[in-house]
């Protein structure tokens, strides 16, 4: 069980790591900086009733005849994370690979695997919705036994209960967690404290050699768009690295002081070369930690539409709220066509985009897309 105190959930007791569904590499220790808030939204009298055609037959359109008995409620009882994250293996297994990697990106791995060498700890940055989808899979090989600060950004875009989720997630475990905000800046001055704490017997051990002590170095690392930059303006207080809600603004390593006693280094988003996780590169899409080039919006648009239709945590009213379009049945692309026919003349990618904006914006609520599994976490 974990309990919150101060901004910092502990755990009475430790256990092994569960498996996560799409976890690529064990989890790490984790610290991370925190504040929350939550909206709820009040369905309509008489909701629609939202279906979709299940995960290994899904159509982008349904089924062609919306009224046939094929089309399977998405609130069917029983439904979890880990029938969703099926769902979305077979919803992409047909679409355009997304794949993305500018050329500054394998620059900037080369230089910072150089730079790793004189950091006393690294702060990896990830989006609080996405958490596994925003973990490099090669960032233990890089890090090695090197001191680490794990920071889950955005939490003002996810659900109280999302973020206790992944509290008793890593709880379990024995890892403290805490969550951020780098927009408004919560947690900003507690990681730069937990940054010094944790790399503090660099200069204890200085001491121990005669040295005189040297400012804390840390490097922050992490996909594109995920907030680094703009933590980092906060713990200055002032702009000192470029940030924008878009992935690729940072190109360039960048080191800057914070005080006396610590030194912080900026780095653009890294992701892989390749990605073979398609069910994580559309998130990424979703969330726009990755270029809009590399993917359809239309597509990415129509997977969102079936993942709200779906998610267990989710109001399934939420897209009759926002559009007060009636799903009858339908989902994907269909349900883009008809927001495009509604707003914008029939103009597909204008009302994908729409779709895409306003979740990103937290219209469509506050949600993560994605929760550690709880079946495996017993």
């Amino acid at each position: 069980m974990a309990i919150h105190l101060s901004g910092v959930f502990f755990n009475k007791s430790s256990i092994s790591s569960p498996v996560f569904q799409h976890q690529r590499r064990p989890p790490l220790t984790v610290f991370a900086a925190a504040s929350a808030s939550a909206s709820a939204a009040h369905p309509p009298s008489s909701p629609p009733t939202i279906q979709i055609v299940g995960g290994k037959s899904a159509s982008w359109y349904g089924n062609g005849d919306m009224n046939s008995s094929n089309a399977v409620d998405c609130f069917k009882d029983g439904y979890d994370w880990a029938d969703l994250e099926n769902d979305l293996y077979h919803w992409t297994k047909t679409l355009r690979p997304v794949q993305w990697y500018p050329g500054h990106i394998a620059k900037t791995e080369r230089e910072l695997k150089e730079q790793l060498k004189l950091m006393d700890v690294v702060i990896e940055v990830r989006d609080g919705r996405i958490p596994m989808s925003t973990s490099h899979p090669q960032m233990d090989s890089w890090l090695g036994n090197r001191k680490r600060i794990l920071v889950l950004n955005r939490e003002d875009m996810i659900s109280t209960a999302d973020r206790n989720a992944w509290a008793d997630y890593y709880g379990r475990q024995g890892i403290k967690v805490v969550f951020s905000n780098g927009k408004l800046g919560m947690g900003a001055m507690k990681l730069g404290r937990l940054a010094k704490s944790v790399a503090a017997e660099v200069n204890i051990k200085r001491r121990a050699r005669g040295l005189l002590p040297r400012p804390v170095r840390a490097g922050i690392v992490g996909y594109p768009n995920v907030g680094k930059s703009s933590l980092i303006n906060r713990l200055l207080k002032r702009r000192m690295c470029p940030a924008a809600p878009r992935p690729g603004v940072t190109r360039s390593l960048k080191w800057v002081r914070f005080g006396s006693d610590l030194e912080l280094l900026d780095s653009p988003g890294i992701i892989p070369m390749r990605m073979s996780d398609q069910t994580a590169a559309i998130k990424l899409a979703i969330c726009d930690d990755i270029g809009e080039k590399s993917y359809d919006v239309t597509d990415v648009a129509a997977v969102l539409v079936q993942m709200l239709s779906k998610l267990p945590a989710a109001n399934n009213n939420v897209l009759w709220e926002r559009y007060k379009i009636d799903t009858d049945g339908r989902c994907g692309k269909t349900f883009v066509h008809k927001l495009a026919i509604e707003l914008f003349n029939g103009d597909e990618h204008q009302g994908a985009f729409r779709i895409l904006s306003d979740f990103r914006k937290g219209r469509l609520g506050l949600r993560a897309l994605e929760r550690p599994v709880p079946s495996r976490l017993t």
